[in-house]
């Protein structure tokens, strides 16, 4: 399972508002590339996939593909925002290293 924590489900539900489109779900996955050789994605999405395992967490609907799924088992999205703040963060457990931005890794 995904899990998204109160301050990225507020950040969220704040962003999804401000977009008025109508996407109903919020998109994580993982992608190649980065310093570390994979990278999160994040995005709005109306559409799920038969590929697709929807996950619901603190009033957020989750897609996530079957193949980063087992990337992102156990993982939260965070939110830490502020002058230090890094925006959404994934904190994984199935990461065995990150990049110093945080924003790629390995397992």
């Amino acid at each position: 399972m995904v899990s998204v924590s109160n301050s990225a489900k507020q950040k969220l539900l704040s962003l999804m508002s401000e977009n008025e489109n109508n996407k109903t779900y919020v998109r994580v996955g993982v992608k190649s590339g980065g310093c570390s050789g994979l990278s999160y994605d994040l995005d709005f999405d109306s559409v799920m996939l038969e590929t697709d395992k929807l996950f619901e967490d603190n009033g957020i609907k989750l897609l996530v593909d079957n193949k980063s799924y087992l990337y992102l088992i156990g993982t939260t999205l965070n939110y830490s925002g502020g002058l230090n703040g890094k925006g959404f963060v994934f904190e994984n457990p199935n990461a065995s290293r990150t990049c110093g931005c945080g924003e790629s890794f390995a397992v």
